[in-house]
């Protein structure tokens, strides 16, 4: 179950990964909603048994503290402007 929610976690990281720059940095401002969106969607997903729930709840959980990992990292850009993070990024 911690594999199988790892790798569920995995995947929703690789297509935040892929996003734009810009467009990360956007939905980093709204992480909070992003974490209860994805922990929502794979609740969802994987509702029936209970190893598929709680692989989904140890996926809400790596994608809340990636988000805020990334957030802290990174920054976000809230109202059009950047609030850079540890590490400015160019964009």
């Amino acid at each position: 179950m911690f594999t199988t929610g790892f790798a569920i976690f995995l995947s929703l990281l690789f297509v935040l990964a892929k996003l734009k720059r810009r467009l990360m940095l956007r939905v980093l401002h709204y992480d909070v909603l992003l974490d209860i969106a994805v922990t929502v969607f794979v609740l969802f997903v994987h509702w029936g048994s209970f190893e598929g729930v709680m692989a989904a709840t140890i996926a809400g959980l790596f994608t809340s503290m990636a988000t805020t990992l990334a957030k802290r990292m990174f920054g976000h850009i809230e109202r059009g402007h950047y609030i850079p993070g540890r590490f400015r990024l160019d964009i």
